[in-house]
């Protein structure tokens, strides 16, 4: 399961050596800036939709990046019976890779809220 952290106006996401594999990545941080819109989810599962190059196993786990033909553009870790986090980007200033984040995490409702305090504050 993928860890996130927030380090003063950075949210950092490192993702462990399964999902590294389908996500082609050991990490992405991203600015409290790029980010638009923050929610913690009850089923993560059900955000990830498009094309996609990444693991599916039928209602328990999606692993990779969704949206790869049309519509958001996903980098999604998550798994059924854990809370997620959804991060809604403003893809130019997360770097032009994606317009969403849709994480299994048992923190989401912290993080969430931490993560929208901070932005808050950022104005």
């Amino acid at each position: 399961m993928a860890s996130v952290t927030v380090i003063g106006d950075v949210i950092d996401i490192r993702f462990t050596g399964w999902e590294r594999l389908w996500i082609g990545r050991e990490r992405l941080a991203l600015r409290l800036t790029a980010v638009r819109h923050v929610a913690p989810v009850d089923n993560p599962l059900r955000l990830a939709r498009g094309a996609r190059r990444g693991y599916v196993v039928s209602g328990f786990a999606k692993v990779g990046v969704w949206g790869l033909f049309g519509g958001p553009r996903q980098l999604v870790a998550a798994r059924r019976g854990e809370p997620g986090l959804h991060l809604v980007l403003d893809r130019a200033a997360a770097g032009g890779e994606f317009d969403e984040v849709v994480l299994s995490t048992p923190a989401a409702p912290v993080l969430a809220e931490t993560i929208g305090r901070a932005l808050a504050a950022c104005g």
